[in-house]
């Protein structure tokens, strides 16, 4: 019961917020829920000085709840295969150059890039968290989520390369970003917190390659299924069964369940599309996956405000977090600009919108989603604090300012 009462509270409380949202503050929807998910924790967290017992309760849910793995072997799938399915590859296959040096080159470089000045900053402020755990921080933290500010940026009437470079890099940097997590992951559940890069890159290989070959497979099968019938209950209720039995395989038999959402979502929402699907079917797909995507950003931020109730919040690992923010700034500086400034120009973008896709470069539900996925640990407790106020800047700040700044740089 547990468990029940546990979703009983995240969706209740995701309603409430999001009805004080669209009635009385009207922010963008993810913006405006992760602003109420935040100051709902902070009144949490200073009035359970006062009042014990709520809190005590809490505790007892988010223990008895096994969170870690709902996120990473239920959301992650969801929210992955939710994405890539509503992207236009016809339209991502013009700016597929730019978009492959941000997702690939950009989340490796952006991941030894914190994880190195994330080692050095913590033992600087005598937190003693290993080098893996800082890679492990750097993998999870790397990948962009624009979806709370796109809104914002078709209002600023953005010019098409920018929109889809960010929606590009951000589909790829996602599944790039959670292969390199899990395969640190498994590094740390054999028992070592030493980084060995031909462990490592035996795990990526076996994760990446087995995650594009297995998702292809899934979305020819998916893509034949629903061409051979024609009702739409039926294929929606298809979609979903392939997303959950593909990951649930993806992650028995230790290959990407994010990259093979990717590519299967890409096939359902591209391949044929017109011969798979009505135009009845395919609007009830749509409308399906991309409310669902709604629903899952709005629990995992009740999720993780309710995780951060229960966690011991520390001087240092606030401070951490907030100098951990300038180090994702440098990275991104850097990410964007390093191949944009070479001598054979691999990144090639005006600095106006290079300066828009640097702020563009917001942190969301998936570097929560795996933050929450790490085993207990008095580290996990610390990761989760700094990814929570990166992520928490990210889209309260650069989300609710991206729009002004954008205007002055396009005007000029």
């Amino acid at each position: 019961m547990a468990s029940y009462h546990y979703i009983i509270a995240l969706v209740s409380l995701s309603a409430l917020f999001a009805y004080i949202n669209q009635r009385f503050i009207k922010l963008p929807f993810v913006i405006g829920l992760f602003l109420l998910s935040s100051l709902w924790s902070v009144i949490a967290i200073v009035a359970k000085s006062y009042y014990s017992l709520p809190f005590d309760q809490i505790r007892e849910l988010v223990i008895s709840t096994d969170i870690s793995k709902s996120v990473l072997n239920i959301f992650l799938g969801f929210l992955l295969f939710a994405g890539s399915m509503h992207t236009n590859w016809f339209t991502l296959k013009k700016y597929l150059k730019d978009i492959s040096v941000l997702a690939f080159g950009g989340v490796v470089f952006s991941t030894i890039f914190v994880a190195v000045a994330f080692y050095y900053v913590s033992h600087w402020l005598g937190l003693q968290i290993p080098f893996l755990y800082c890679l492990i921080f750097g993998a999870l933290i790397s990948p962009t989520d624009p979806i709370a500010v796109l809104s914002i940026l078709k209002a600023a009437k953005v010019p098409e390369k920018i929109e889809v470079t960010l929606v590009g890099e951000s589909l790829f940097n996602d599944g790039v970003g959670v292969v390199i997590f899990i395969a640190l992951t498994q590094m740390l559940a054999a028992g070592t917190t030493e980084f060995d890069f031909p462990h490592f890159g035996l795990l990526f290989l076996q994760e990446a390659g087995g995650g594009i070959v297995f998702g292809l497979v899934l979305g020819y099968l998916l893509h034949y299924l629903l061409k051979s019938i024609n009702h739409y209950e039926t294929e929606v209720l298809l979609t979903l069964a392939f997303v959950m039995l593909g990951y649930y395989i993806s992650s028995t038999i230790h290959i990407s369940g994010a990259l093979a959402m990717v590519i299967m979502g890409l096939m359902a929402g591209n391949f044929r599309k017109a011969v798979a699907m009505s135009t009845e079917t395919e609007e009830y797909v749509a409308k399906f996956w991309e409310l669902l995507e709604i629903i899952l950003n709005a629990l995992l931020f009740l999720m993780i405000a309710m995780v951060l109730v229960v966690l011991d919040f520390t001087f240092k690992s606030a401070l951490l977090g907030a100098l951990t923010i300038v180090i994702l700034m440098i990275s991104r500086f850097f990410t964007v600009n390093i191949p944009r400034k070479t001598s054979i120009s691999i990144l090639k973008i005006p600095k106006a919108d290079a300066n828009i896709i640097i702020l563009g470069g917001l942190r969301g539900g998936l570097s929560l989603a795996l933050a929450l996925s790490l085993p207990p640990s008095e580290v996990k407790d610390v990761l989760l604090i700094v990814t929570y106020i990166c992520v928490a800047f990210s889209i309260l700040v650069q989300g609710t300012t991206i729009g002004s700044i954008t205007k002055k740089l396009l005007s000029k």
